[in-house]
């Protein structure tokens, strides 16, 4: 999705309904209506609540398919995952039958070939979420739910130092810097060097983008992020080699005040020590009271090319991806629904939703939807300019124009 905006609008469910033939993808594979459906879901850091709803959608589809098994294989969001589905799409006997992809993949595995194009009713999606797992006009998969960070706090540290949620980077910062210093056993705000999402809302903000780190906006904004990668805030021996599931760690154990996480690590939150004592706002923007700009991302439901049960592939996509399963999986792992429907209804019941829904509203990001992301992202071309900015190795200005100069070789550019 490049930029997605909230839409309340309540539309016509997405059917659940056995699709007909016509439906099933046509390319490779095989349409065999028995035997064992293979599935594959990615790892979370704490996969329990997911593999609860995830089982019992298995159970409702094995009960109304006869001769049907379903095989749920985890598979971890390394970068490493790019190899795993490659080798899929060039072995037959290797590729499941369902996958679970991140949106910002699509453009590298459309340009392989690996997944089959389907017709899925879209009535109760938006344009920018169809968009988001489309490519060249050709839909690869259902938008299972999208994810946007914000700011979490401990509420215990907050009250018992007399703060206030930030509203802007720099309080943000002078806070992250006071709880470090009065609660030394703290860090201030959990951020990672190897935290590229955690970081491209500051660069956002500052004007800045991926595809010009050199510029003076784009660079005001990096240093922004990585003057919170410091002894006094995060210590870049601890911080830099930090990962966005690491943060989450970090913070779900107690061991930071805050963090920017997903709406979709609330139950790795509710899971640690500092569950019941968290609040969510927000992550503020340069500008008092604003907002800073989320990446818009999340995940697809698709059918592999070489899909051996490609009708029940399909049927399998949008049962765990309909409107029921949709609402279940927020409900265990705080994953935003894509349909509109859903998302109306649990937003009128849980306040849980509203920050979430407040970034979006004021306008998200999304990576470059070029292959290209994928050479720029495995290549850590935003998490080395990180990292050697945080441990002295490099200035920003000198960071950033190596960085840049990366991001242009991977487009072919220089």
């Amino acid at each position: 999705m490049k930029f997605l905006n909230y839409v309340a609008a309540g539309a016509a469910l997405l059917a659940l309904a056995a699709c007909a033939p016509s439906t099933a993808p046509a390319s490779g594979g095989a349409d065999e209506k028995t035997g064992t459906l293979r599935v594959w879901l990615f790892d979370e850091p704490n996969r329990a609540p997911k593999e609860r709803v995830v089982g019992e959608a298995v159970k409702e589809f094995t009960a109304a398919h006869a001769g049907v098994q379903v095989e749920v294989t985890y598979i971890p969001t390394t970068p490493a995952r790019h190899e795993k589905f490659k080798g899929a799409f060039n072995d037959p006997a290797s590729s499941p039958d369902v996958a679970e992809y991140g949106n910002t993949d699509l453009a590298e595995y459309a340009a392989a070939g690996g997944f089959a194009e389907l017709a899925l009713p879209a009535q109760d999606l938006t344009p920018d979420l169809v968009e988001s797992a489309t490519v060249n006009g050709k839909q690869y998969g259902l938008p299972w739910f999208i994810g946007v960070r914000a700011l979490y706090y401990r509420t215990d540290v907050f009250d018992e130092l007399k703060l206030e949620p930030p509203s802007s980077i720099a309080e943000l910062t002078e806070t992250a810097r006071t709880i470090r210093a009065k609660k030394p056993g703290l860090y201030g705000i959990a951020v990672g060097g190897e935290y590229t999402f955690g970081a491209l809302p500051f660069v956002w903000d500052a004007g800045g983008d991926i595809t010009a780190l050199d510029s003076p906006a784009s660079r005001k904004g990096v240093k922004a992020y990585t003057d919170l990668l410091k002894d006094d805030i995060c210590p870049p021996q601890a911080c830099v080699s930090l990962t966005g599931g690491k943060t989450v760690e970090l913070f779900a154990s107690g061991k930071a005040a805050m963090g920017i996480l997903g709406n979709f690590n609330r139950s790795a939150v509710d899971a640690g020590a500092a569950a019941g004592k968290y609040a969510v706002v927000p992550l503020p923007g340069s500008a008092e009271g604003s907002i800073a700009p989320a990446f818009a991302g999340g995940n697809n439901l698709g059918v592999m090319k070489h899909a051996r049960h490609r009708t029940l592939a399909v049927e399998f996509v949008e049962l765990l991806g309909g409107k029921a399963y949709q609402a279940k999986m927020y409900e265990a792992m705080g994953n935003l629904p894509t349909l509109t429907s859903a998302r109306d209804e649990l937003a009128a019941r849980d306040p849980f939703l509203k920050p979430f829904l407040d970034t979006v509203a004021k306008g998200t990001k999304f990576v470059p939807i070029d292959p290209a992301w994928v050479k720029i992202d495995n290549g850590k071309v935003i998490p080395t300019m990180l990292q050697k900015i945080a441990t002295g190795q490099a200035t920003v200005d000198a960071a950033t124009t190596e960085a840049a100069a990366a991001v242009k070789t991977a487009f072919g550019r220089s």
